[in-house]
């Protein structure tokens, strides 16, 4: 009898203990689950951002000869306006659906990333520049710059950024 006496309270201590350390487990589980949200959605935003930038690659391919007289640069802040005949049985002509092209890939860049702004250019070193200074130095004989920008869920204060570099 004296030894169940000295045990008294000790099941309530491993109850206490084993509680705690649930507790910790469970709080670790959430905040891995939110990062694999956050990893997710920042994921989300690099693809989009990489299906924009060949589309509108794309159709400076569909529209050369635009698209190499510079119908297509927006590093200069231009952004295009759509051309209502682009849409219509009457037709527009190539620098019209350059401009329609433009328009609508920076409306989907709007609409389609937090704070998507993006620029077209001739870039021989299409790694720098931002988002309201592209960097773009139009050198000879450079390749296609599309660099695309958007506010990505991190906490290091800088836009996230894609880009993609092609020859006509």
């Amino acid at each position: 009898m004296n030894s169940i006496a000295k045990q008294h309270g000790f099941s309530m201590l491993e109850v206490l203990i084993a509680i705690l350390v649930t507790a910790f487990g469970l709080l670790g589980l959430a905040g891995m689950q939110l990062n694999g949200l956050k990893q997710a959605s920042n994921s989300s935003a690099r693809s989009i951002a990489t299906i924009l930038a060949y589309d509108i690659a794309d159709r400076m391919r569909a529209n050369p000869d635009p698209a190499s007289g510079g119908a297509y640069s927006t590093y200069n802040g231009q952004q295009g306006t759509y051309r209502s005949a682009c849409f219509a049985t009457t037709g527009c002509n190539r620098d019209q659906m350059a401009q329609t092209d433009v328009a609508a890939w920076a409306e989907q860049l709007a609409s389609l990333l937090p704070s998507g702004r993006g620029a077209i250019c001739v870039d021989s070193t299409p790694n720098d520049g931002t988002p309201a200074a592209p960097a773009c130095d139009n050198a000879p004989n450079a390749p296609y710059a599309i660099k695309i920008w958007w506010d990505e869920r991190d906490p290091g204060g800088q836009p996230a950024r894609f880009v993609t570099v092609f020859r006509m």
